[in-house]
């Protein structure tokens, strides 16, 4: 009995919330609410999936949300300022993304900075060095620049399409571009994890790091590229944000450090895998975004859904880990 609830309870837990909010939240079974709860979720789980790939290393990266919002702020830069296409434009963040990765897994590889000291650091930098350029302003078509002149730039129609464009699925305009890309890159990092010798090896890392160096596995390259994953599919996070607001914000970020590595956590609850995976990941952006949707359609304080947020998360987890281990 035990092993049922731990593999199926937090599925049935999430489909007892989308149940409760349908009836207790008026117009939270509709499409537009489906739209909203999509977006919200594409972002959250595509920056959850990044962290996902350090935690299977047994590494952590704090700094996703801030490499995210770095991404959009230099997408609006490139566009805006700039006057550079949409390709140059997501050719620069994702380098961004990829640079801040490794230089995250060069500190902690081989500096030997303890991982959570290293990207919380970086953290901080992204978000210093993210304000510079425009005096800790946001940035959006014809702004005024710190020496006085006007931003002539635009952002692109394709670029704009990919945060707003909407596919007819199921039903006309419901399911967001963001969405598909978030589902192709669950697809993508479960099967590279679970299904490729690199996946797996990064799998023995995590699990034992000193085993799998004496059996000859490359482990500080492993590492390295779980945190350069990481950085890119941050910073298509914020590619997608800024293509579904239209403007550089530097305060639209702020929460998806914490959303993206609850839902990664969550993760570890799902079907009782009790280890990071992808499939799992994906489940916990979706209970995020029902749990966020419902609450503000219930009308409930935007200062009560960190603390709900937290209690769901601690009460997963030590379901997950207690229950499991008492199986064992």
């Amino acid at each position: 009995m035990a092993n049922i609830v731990i593999r199926y309870g937090f599925l049935a837990l999430l489909a007892g919330l989308i149940i409760f909010f349908a009836v207790a939240a008026p117009g939270f079974a509709s499409p537009q609410s489906a739209v909203f709860i999509f977006q919200s979720v594409a972002i959250t789980g595509i920056l959850a999936l990044g962290v996902t790939a350090t935690l299977v290393v047994g590494g952590f990266d704090l700094s996703i949300g801030s490499v995210a919002t770095s991404a959009m702020m230099a997408a609006a830069y490139a566009m805006v300022v700039m006057e550079q296409s949409a390709f140059v434009a997501v050719l620069f963040c994702l380098a961004i993304g990829a640079i801040v990765g490794l230089i995250n897994g060069i500190i902690i590889v081989y500096m030997r900075v303890p991982d959570l000291l290293a990207t919380l650091g970086m953290m901080f930098l992204l978000v210093g060095l993210q304000r510079i350029p425009t005096e800790g302003r946001s940035i959006a078509a014809g702004m005024t620049l710190p020496d006085g002149s006007t931003a002539t730039g635009t952002f692109s129609e394709a670029f704009l399409s990919l945060g707003r464009h909407r596919f007819d699925f199921f039903l006309p305009n419901l399911v967001p571009v963001s969405v598909v890309v978030l589902l192709v890159l669950a697809v993508l990092i479960w099967f590279f994890l679970e299904f490729t010798r690199f996946g797996r090896m990064m799998y023995a890392v995590g699990s034992n790091e000193k085993a799998a160096e004496l059996a000859g596995a490359p482990v500080k390259a492993y590492k390295i590229w779980a945190y350069v994953i990481s950085g890119i599919f941050a910073s298509i996070g914020g590619i997608l944000l800024a293509a579904r607001l239209g403007r550089g914000d530097i305060a639209s970020g702020n929460n998806l450090l914490l959303d993206a590595v609850a839902a990664a956590l969550i993760g570890f609850a799902v079907l009782g895998a009790a280890k990071p995976n992808a499939f799992g990941t994906a489940i916990g952006a979706l209970f995020v975004g029902v749990l966020l949707q419902g609450l503000t359609m219930m009308n409930a304080p935007y200062y009560t859904q960190d603390f709900v947020k937290g209690a769901v998360l601690v009460v997963a987890l030590v379901f997950t880990f207690a229950l499991s281990s008492r199986t064992k």
